[in-house]
């Protein structure tokens, strides 16, 4: 992993053959435009995905967020990922730092500019939409956990898809065997057919920032923590997997010889 201080982050998921224009950063382009990215990206991120709820039609049912989704997180992730790497949510952050690819001093600014993302980007979506269409739609917020007995199923269901999404993530940007540029094409890829498979089991967030700012703009924080635990209970264990059983010689603490 290239050091933040000095290169581009190389937690990126874009092909890395060709070299940066320059090889030492400026501290604004080492500390604060990372940051920017990482607010900016989130916001999109949020707002379109926000938009695409608030609107969607029961024709359409989970193909229209799915498809979104996908496509937003693949298009951000391409354009973005030079800056800050394309995180745009605290589970990769955290993952991709337990493996080396961001510095620690990092890690708090990203989340705090990923959560002030989330934040701007449901409050465009609110601002886009009609009142009505918001409030049937609870802002995007989600709101589709109603039982206890269904709770622990969604819990589980959003460790699981973060542990996917984070380990595709781990694999095209900091494993080096397997890096790809195909990389946001799998990330974004992976977001679509999550939503596609466990919409209706948890709203398939995989995102606190996501879940954090609708829920603060609507007011809506019913079963909310089950959208921070779930999510970074399995950004742990992708991680986890990485450090243990999937990643090169670098990257493994066991196992090497």
């Amino acid at each position: 992993m290239e050091k933040l201080e000095m290169e581009a982050p190389d937690s990126s998921l874009v092909d890395k053959a060709k070299k940066p224009i320059s090889k030492r950063l400026n501290k604004y382009e080492r500390v604060f435009q990372p940051c920017l990215a990482e607010v900016l990206g989130t916001m999109f991120f949020v707002l379109i995905g926000c938009v695409s709820v608030i609107e969607n039609t029961p024709a359409a049912g989970r193909l229209q967020p799915a498809l979104v989704h996908g496509l937003a997180v693949a298009v951000l992730v391409a354009v973005m990922d030079r800056i800050s790497g394309s995180h745009f949510n605290p589970p990769f952050t955290v993952a991709v730092c337990l493996c080396g690819g961001l510095e620690l001093a990092m890690v708090a600014p990203y989340l705090v500019s990923q959560l002030v993302g989330g934040v701007l980007g449901a409050g465009m979506a609110k601002l886009m939409t009609s009142p009505e269409r918001f409030s049937n739609a609870s802002g995007a917020a989600f709101d589709l956990l109603r039982s206890e007995s269904q709770l622990y199923r969604a819990l589980f269901g959003e460790a699981a898809m973060t542990c996917l999404v984070t380990l595709v993530v781990l694999m095209v940007a900091v494993n080096s065997r397997t890096k790809t540029p195909f990389g946001p094409f799998l990330v974004g890829s992976t977001v679509m057919f999550n939503i596609l498979a466990g919409a209706d089991i948890s709203g398939a967030c995989m995102n606190p920032a996501r879940a954090f700012g609708p829920a603060l703009i609507a007011n809506h924080w019913t079963y909310h923590w089950v959208y921070w635990v779930g999510p970074i209970t399995g950004g742990a264990v992708a991680a986890a997997l990485v450090r243990l059983v999937l990643g090169d010689q670098k990257l493994r603490i066991v196992l090497k010889s």
